[in-house]
C-alpha cells in the first residue's frame, strides 16, 4: 500500500529518497568532519535529488560538482547521492543522452577518486564499477517501462480497432437491411399503384378483370409483407430462400445435424412454443443456430447446452459452450453482430460474453408484446 501511495505521488518519494541519502551521508560525512561540515556537505551533496526526475542531467551535474569538490576539499568519498543521480538520469533520459551524461560524469569522477584511493587499481576500479551498475539498472528500467508502455498503447489501438470493426459491421448489416426494406417496399408499392389504377379502369366495365388485379394487389402485399419480415429479422443475404424459414419447431433437427458434426448439444425446452409470432420463432431459431456454429467452428467446444423458455411475455434463449472462452467472441465475425442485431430489431435483450463456469455463453430475450405474427 505505501508502496502504491508512493508509485502515485514520485515528488513525495522523491523527497524521502532525498532525505534517506541525506541521512546516510551525513552519517559518512560527520565521521570525517564535525557537524557543521557534515550537514553542510550532505546538503550540498543531496538536496539536488530533489529533482532528480524534472530535470536528471542537471541534477546529476550538480551532485557530481558536489562530489568533487568534497573529494577534493577534504579527502573522502560518499558514494550514494552521484549513484542515485547516475541511476536517474539512464531512468528518465533517452539513451544516447544518458549515455553521454553518465560517462562525462564518470570521467570528471575518475581523477578525484583515482586520486583518493592513492592510485591503487583495485579499489579504484570497484569505486568506478559501483558508479557504473546504476547506469546499467536504470539503462534497464527505462528499456522496460518503454516496452510496458508500447505494450499497453498496444493494447488499446487493438481494442479500438475492435470497437471500430463492431461499429463498422454493425453499420453495413444495418445499411444492407435498409437496402433491402428500399427495394422491396419500392418494388412492391410500384406493382399496387398500377394494379389498383388498372382495378379502378374496368371496375365498372370490367368487374373480372378488376377482381383479377385486386387478386393481384393482395398476392404482391403478401409477398411484400413476407419480405419484409424476413428482412427485418436480419437475414444475410445467402440466407434468403424461397422456402418457408424455419422455427422453433425444427430445433431437433438442428441438434441432431450439429451433434453429427461433432458438438453433443444438450436441448431443454420449457413452455408452450407452438404459437408463437413468426419474427420471433424464426429469429429465436437463428440466434440458437448461430450460436451453436459458434460454439463448433470458432470456440472448439464439444460439448453445449440450449435452453429455450417461453413465459408469459418473453422467450427465453441460452446457448452455453465448454469451448476457450471469450477470446472466441472475436473470431466470431458478423455471427455475435447479427445475433445482436436480430434481438435489438425486436425491442429485446443480448448478452454474450464467459459463462460462470468457463466456455461461452449467448443468452438472448425475445418479448412478445408487440411482435409481428
Amino acid at each position: 500500500m505505501v508502496w502504491d501511495h508512493l508509485r502515485r505521488h514520485p515528488l513525495l518519494a522523491d523527497a524521502l529518497l532525498t532525505l534517506l541519502v541525506g541521512t546516510a551521508s551525513v552519517g559518512w560525512a560527520v565521521r570525517h568532519h564535525d557537524k557543521a561540515y557534515g550537514i553542510a556537505l550532505a546538503l550540498v551533496q543531496t538536496a539536488p535529488l530533489l529533482f532528480r526526475r524534472r530535470a536528471p542531467v542537471a541534477t546529476l551535474t550538480a551532485v557530481v560538482a558536489a562530489t568533487i569538490v568534497v573529494m577534493s576539499a577534504w579527502g573522502y568519498f560518499a558514494p550514494i547521492p552521484a549513484a542515485v543521480a547516475l541511476y536517474s538520469v539512464a531512468a528518465h533520459c533517452e539513451r544516447r543522452r544518458a549515455a553521454i551524461a553518465g560517462g562525462i560524469a564518470l570521467a570528471a569522477l575518475a581523477i578525484p577518486v583515482g586520486r583518493n584511493v592513492g592510485g591503487d587499481f583495485g579499489p579504484f576500479a570497484l569505486h568506478m564499477i559501483a558508479l557504473a551498475v546504476p547506469l546499467i539498472l536504470g539503462d534497464n528500467l527505462r528499456t522496460r517501462r518503454a516496452h510496458l508502455l508500447a505494450v499497453e498503447e498496444r493494447a488499446q489501438r487493438l481494442e479500438r480497432e475492435r470497437e471500430e470493426h463492431a461499429r463498422r459491421a454493425a453499420a453495413e448489416e444495418q445499411a444492407r437491411i435498409a437496402r433491402e426494406l428500399h427495394d422491396i417496399v419500392a418494388h412492391s408499392v410500384s406493382v399496387m399503384v398500377v394494379q389498383a389504377a388498372a382495378a379502378d379502369d374496368v371496375f365498372d366495365t370490367r368487374p373480372d378483370r378488376a377482381r383479377e388485379a385486386l387478386r393481384s394487389i393482395e398476392q404482391t402485399g403478401r409477398s411484400a409483407l413476407g419480405e419484409l419480415r424476413r428482412v427485418l429479422q436480419g437475414l444475410r443475404p445467402d440466407d434468403a430462400e424461397l422456402a418457408p424459414q424455419p422455427g422453433l419447431a425444427r430445433l431437433d433437427a438442428l441438434v441432431g445435424l450439429v451433434s453429427a458434426a461433432g458438438l453433443s448439444v444438450e436441448l431443454e425446452q420449457e413452455g408452450d412454443l407452438t404459437d408463437l409470432p413468426a419474427s420471433v420463432d424464426v429469429s429465436a431459431y437463428r440466434i440458437v443456430q448461430e450460436a451453436l456454429t459458434n460454439a463448433l467452428k470458432h470456440a472448439h467446444a464439444t460439448t453445449a447446452r440450449v435452453l429455450v423458455r417461453r413465459t408469459a411475455d418473453v422467450v427465453e434463449l441460452e446457448v452455453a459452450d465448454n469451448g476457450v472462452g471469450p477470446e472466441s467472441s472475436a473470431s466470431g465475425g458478423h455471427g455475435l453482430i447479427g445475433m445482436r442485431e436480430r434481438t435489438t430489431l425486436l425491442g429485446g435483450e443480448f448478452r454474450a460474453g464467459a459463462g460462470e463456469r468457463g466456455g461461452f455463453t449467448v443468452r438472448a430475450l425475445l418479448p412478445l408484446t408487440g411482435a409481428r405474427a
